[in-house]
């Protein structure tokens, strides 16, 4: 590691990913090395800096071979004191007040150990400051369950029975089959065939005995209470400063619980109304079909081996679902909608698809942008979540009527609109112009993916486009605008015309005396490729606009 990125982790003081030891007063042995490697590979990774205080004063390291530190002798030793054998990137980095040895290390793919038998994980303390700590094997189930080696809910619970099951809830399920288009092969099948057909129970000596799925959709409530006294769900509806008007929880089965979930949503899910020709098309506060989805996600990727819930919170302006347990490995925010469903809980997921709670797909948060997006409002936010639980901000509020009533207009008129489309569309709608870096990060798919959907968008008159190709940047038509009573925001969007932004720069160049390109990129509200662009126009219509410098030295005057 070089000496200013060393610095910059210093910078930032420690955290479950960072850990400063002091080598001054006493030796730090390898033993205390090996136990914090493995807590921090029992966590998300991270770096160990020996010869930093806990204050950020550095101290330096001491040799640990003679006079000095082998680090091969040392990455060596790590590997061969942990199990599974840990491989980190060991380094040694100069500073004038002493060496600091620092230890990086990766997130392991599984449980870790040091050969004495330790297990140990990064965790924030009671006075909020990361410490390592005793992995129990309570927590470590946890923790398998977030790498994808253990399915909870297809773990048997041995001293449950056939009969922990409610018969009026084999009833419920074939409902909704009913209801949802599931799969209708199961609605002939007695109870016993209908929990085996589901995967919801395992058959030991000769009997049926209920797995964590099965009490899930299946249970007597006081089964689940005695059994998984984890499960619940707590749906609450707080007013502007905060106070909860409403608190219900919910501990029966997941189907009964969605209902009673739904029930409430519809009861405070207020719609207006858009008239689009000669039809009236309602437009919700909240799109059901987005809550719902958000909803089965979290009841269905929650982690049950925690003593936690899950709380749908109704605020004045937004609705925050949490559910214990953070993305599964591998999943971030950042790339939720391009990456392959990866469910927490296998077994109920199947169930789940049978039944027809959620499709064949798994492609439930594309359904919860979507139902934002289509009505016009922002999309879902994951921003808060992590590594103890997902969090999802489904904005609500007033929506556009006009963006919402164009969308369904449109696809009235037999356009498909793919949610990529949307998402860029309703981004322009609130933000007036976006690029295709920012368009990229946008769709989650990058920017040249993001370049064919603008353009697609602007075959078909949806959006225009302006600038070279390398710096183009989109808003939406004057059509639109005028469409959504937006005429100004369009002269805003599109930015001063070309020869508006030419006399602007000369004028400035007269006044001031020069101007560089960072200058033009500002004046004009445009980017530094089309600055540069804008430039080399000028100077190749004007002989008195002239080039002068190079490279960063680089600057345009005006000679008479």
């Amino acid at each position: 590691m070089e000496t200013a990125a060393t610095k910059t982790l210093i910078a930032q003081g420690e955290s479950l990913e960072r850990e400063f030891k002091s080598d001054l007063r006493r030796e730090f042995t390898d033993k205390e090395i090996y136990d914090e490697i493995v807590a921090l590979a029992n966590t998300n990774g991270g770096v160990l800096l020996i010869g930093v205080e806990d204050d950020r004063n550095i101290t330096g390291s001491r040799p640990r071979h003679g006079k000095s530190t082998d680090v091969n002798k040392l990455k060596s030793a790590i590997f061969h004191n942990t199990v599974p054998n840990i491989n980190t990137r060991v380094s040694v980095v100069s500073h004038p007040k002493g060496n600091i040895l620092v230890i990086e290390v990766e997130r392991y793919p599984d449980i870790c150990s040091t050969t004495s038998g330790k297990t140990l994980r990064r965790a924030i303390g009671a006075d909020g400051k990361p410490q390592t700590v005793p992995f129990y094997a309570r927590d470590q189930i946890s923790r398998r369950v977030d790498l994808g080696l253990l399915d909870f809910s297809a773990q048997s619970v041995d001293t449950a029975t056939f009969d922990d099951f409610d018969p009026l809830e084999f009833e419920r399920i074939r409902q909704t089959i009913t209801k949802l288009t599931g799969d209708r092969t199961l609605l002939e099948l007695s109870n016993e065939e209908l929990a085996k057909a589901l995967r919801l129970v395992e058959t030991r000596n000769e009997a049926l005995v209920p797995n964590v799925a099965g009490l899930l959709l299946l249970g007597r409530l006081t089964s689940i209470q005695q059994f998984l006294p984890t499960h619940a769900v707590h749906f609450q509806v707080l007013d502007i400063q905060g106070d909860v008007r409403v608190n219900d929880a919910f501990h029966e089965p997941i189907v009964k619980i969605i209902e009673a979930i739904e029930s409430r949503f519809k009861a405070r899910n207020d719609e207006r109304e858009k008239i689009v020709g000669l039809l009236r098309y309602p437009i919700p506060d909240y799109s059901p079909l987005g809550f719902r989805e958000a909803v089965n996600n979290a009841l269905l990727h929650r982690d049950y081996s925690r003593m936690e819930s899950i709380y749908i919170q109704w605020q004045h302006n937004h609705i925050l679902i949490t559910n214990p347990g953070g993305f599964p490995e591998g999943i971030t925010a950042e790339n939720i909608l391009v990456h392959e469903p990866k469910p927490r809980n296998t077994r109920l997921a199947e169930a789940f698809k049978r039944i027809g709670i959620t499709d064949q797909t798994g492609r439930g948060v594309d359904k919860i942008y979507m139902g934002q997006v289509r009505y016009g409002r922002p999309p879902p936010d994951y921003s808060r979540s992590d590594n103890a639980a997902v969090r999802v901000v489904i904005p609500g509020g007033e929506s556009s009527l006009d963006f919402a009533a164009f969308i369904f207009e449109e696809e009235r008129n037999g356009k498909v609109f793919s949610l990529d489309d949307l998402l860029v569309m309703n981004e322009l709608y609130y933000d007036r112009r976006i690029d295709a870096p920012t368009a990229g990060k946008l769709i989650q798919k990058g920017t040249p993916e993001a370049r064919r959907v603008l353009e697609h968008l602007h075959e078909l008159g949806l959006v225009e486009g302006r600038g070279e190709r390398g710096g183009r940047v989109y808003h939406l038509p004057a059509s639109l605008y005028k469409r959504f009573h937006m005429k100004a925001e369009y002269v805003r969007a599109k930015g001063f015309e070309l020869l508006q932004q030419e006399q602007m720069i000369i004028e400035y160049v007269k006044e001031h005396g020069t101007i560089r390109r960072s200058e033009v990129a500002d004046l004009c509200k445009i980017n530094d490729v089309q600055a540069k662009h804008l430039l080399r126009r000028i100077t190749g219509k004007y002989s008195q606009f002239q080039q002068k410098g190079v490279k960063r030295g680089t600057h345009y005057v005006w000679v008479d």
